[in-house]
């Protein structure tokens, strides 16, 4: 009776800790909801090239903002408006730097040739940051 206790315990504790394992070898999910217009197709280019570079490390999605799924995914994580790029990391878009200042991959990066009123905070290099501390 006692041999059949311990054969279960043991078998409900390699079972949970598959499953634990599996849960922390998750890979990352990126969705790029973007619109695909020639000047936010540009912008995006050194994330993407970045991004395809990671293979099997991460899992990209994409997603056309101006069709009704991405609408819908815009407005699911409580963006609406005219969004031409948003850059979510396991469902989240909104993020801290290792200085703590806050940045949200939403809208242009903010590089020079950005169009002013719909530039971000963000650069491609912040969202590689918070990717690596996910991939190690």
């Amino acid at each position: 009776m006692k041999t059949r206790r311990r054969f279960i315990a043991t078998m409900v504790v390699a079972v949970l800790s598959l499953a634990a394992g599996a849960a922390w070898a998750a890979k990352p999910t990126v969705e790029i909801i973007a619109m695909v217009h020639p000047p936010v197709q540009d912008a995006l280019k050194p994330l993407r090239a970045w991004l395809a570079k990671q293979r099997g490390k991460l899992r990209v999605v994409e997603i056309d903002a101006e069709s009704a799924r991405g609408e819908k995914r815009l407005e699911a994580v409580g963006l609406n408006g005219h969004i031409p790029i948003a850059i979510l990391i396991d469902g989240k878009y909104r993020f801290r730097r290792k200085d703590g200042s806050p940045v949200a991959f939403v809208n242009f990066p903010d590089v020079k040739d950005s169009p002013p009123g719909i530039r971000g905070n963000w650069i491609a290099a912040d969202v590689q940051a918070v990717l690596r501390d996910r991939i190690k």
